[in-house]
């Protein structure tokens, strides 16, 4: 039995650590930290928890201003500062309720969220007989203490969390080759190009579905509901709203520029269906951190050979969204050369095309071609089939090499490889000895099909199809 000193002892400690809690010092949520990027020139939000009622004063080197607020009974407490343009210097900031905490060697820059499944979690060290192409030269070269990086680590939950677990760290061999390749080749690029620093925040998790990703508010569009029991969870990662409660959730009101997205292989079975779900997922993100429609660059899943849906379909619905979603753009990955496997070694070149979104569209530097061909109009001469591209640069080539993906089609829907394909500056000319009457054509539209078509800049044409065929 346990002794009646024993029980008051526990009553004790107990009380007194619930007194502590009343009492507690100031404290910050994980994604305010040390070494952390500010998005510069904005009117910032920083929030934690005080004493119960306590006055609190956030003081900022860069200005030497003071800004009050005051924490409810909770001990919740926010408030906004004024950050200045990027100027390459660290500050620190002073947050007191009595007690002071000190933020140190903050940066003013550019913040981007980095979110989806395995290709944007992938780490610069690759997964196991996984490697990332040129990660070892990538990772040598990457210390700079101009680009800072926050993994939020893997939770999930039934509930919307206030914090996560995790923090930041500049650029060094050791944290790069931990982080997101595709997100640091993308942050790499920018900051060779602007000069700014830039700050990355990768929530991301292997496996996972657009719904974790997805609030519970929006969930009863799609017939989708929180599971009431947590322990009843089987995969969390695609369960409805888990990833949003415990990891978007705990970061929403930081200020950012935009959003990478590298996300839909789990997905791919349902293509109509994701189009309207990322619409209403890009939609309820916008509306939360309360900034107008902020850029939201994603990656199109690249050719892989197996599942039993013709991932093709997938492709199309990711490019459609661009159609009806402002303010987005897609980099297109057809030359990945990943057949066997769903983690395309080619992180350098996801992360730098989706680099050019953001260097031409979000920072708006002229002269960057940034987009992939697509098609502008289809004609159709007696035997012979004429495709015209939009964002050819110098017009389309194959590097020299003849394209096979082609494949042509009559009423029929009989379909026959192009025994003729020429590429004649922005055309695409199909020609096959089969098809006398041609009323379709496909490019690469199966679920691995290597990317053979490009912009003369080197940028892929998406596979693509003229007919509106079930299958």
């Amino acid at each position: 039995m346990v002794s009646t000193f024993l029980k008051k002892l526990g009553f004790l400690i107990l009380f007194s650590s619930e007194i502590a809690s009343l009492e507690a010092a100031i404290r910050l949520p994980a994604i305010f930290g040390d070494n952390m990027i500010l998005q510069q020139q904005q009117e910032v939000t920083i929030w934690g928890w005080a004493k119960a009622n306590a006055k609190v004063k956030i003081t900022t080197e860069w200005n030497d201003r003071s800004v009050f607020t005051e924490a409810g009974k909770d001990g919740k407490w926010s408030a906004k500062i004024n950050t200045p343009a990027s100027d390459g210097k660290n500050y620190s900031i002073t947050i007191s309720d009595g007690d002071e905490l000190i933020l140190r060697d903050v940066l003013m820059g550019e913040v981007w969220v980095c979110a989806g499944q395995s290709n944007m979690e992938m780490p610069m060290i690759g997964y196991g007989n996984q490697p990332v192409t040129g990660a070892l030269d990538a990772i040598v070269k990457s210390s700079n203490n101009k680009i800072r990086l926050f993994s939020v680590k893997r939770n999930y939950d039934i509930v919307a969390l206030d914090d996560c677990e995790g923090k930041w760290n500049t650029a060094t061999p050791e944290s790069v080759g931990a982080f997101s390749a595709a997100a640091y080749f993308f942050a790499k690029r920018v900051f060779e190009t602007t000069g700014v620093p830039i700050g990355l925040i990768n929530a991301s998790w292997g496996g996972a579905s657009i719904r974790s990703f997805m609030s519970k508010e929006i969930l009863p569009e799609f017939n989708l509901s929180v599971e009431e029991r947590k322990e009843n969870i089987q995969k969390p990662n695609q369960s409805p709203a888990t990833i949003f409660n415990a990891m978007i959730h705990p970061i929403i009101g930081y200020r950012i520029r935009g959003v990478l997205w590298y996300q839909g292989e789990t997905d791919k079975w349902m293509p109509e269906q994701y189009v309207k779900m990322f619409q209403s997922m890009v939609n309820d993100w916008r509306n939360r951190w309360k900034q107008g429609d902020f850029p939201f660059y994603y990656a199109q899943i690249a050719p892989y050979e197996k599942g039993t849906k013709n991932a093709a379909f997938f492709r199309e619905a990711q490019e459609k969204c661009m159609q009806i979603i402002p303010n987005v753009g897609m980099a297109v990955l057809m030359d990945s050369n990943s057949p066997d496997c769903i983690h395309p070694a080619m992180k350098k070149e996801a992360g730098e095309r989706l680099a050019y979104w953001a260097l031409a569209e979000t920072y708006k530097i002229k002269g960057i071609p940034y987009r992939s061909p697509a098609i502008r109009d289809v004609q159709i001469v007696k035997d012979t089939v004429c495709i015209s591209f939009n964002d050819a640069a110098r017009g389309l080539t194959s590097f020299g090499k003849q394209v096979s993906s082609m494949v042509i089609a009559g009423d029929d829907k009989k379909w026959y490889p192009a025994t003729e394909v020429r590429l004649v500056e922005n055309k695409i000319y199909v020609f096959s000895e089969s098809v006398k009457k041609p009323v379709a054509v496909r490019y690469a539209f199966t679920s691995y099909a290597p990317g053979e078509i490009f912009s003369t800049l080197g940028l892929p044409v998406s596979s693509f199809r003229t007919d509106d065929w079930e299958e």
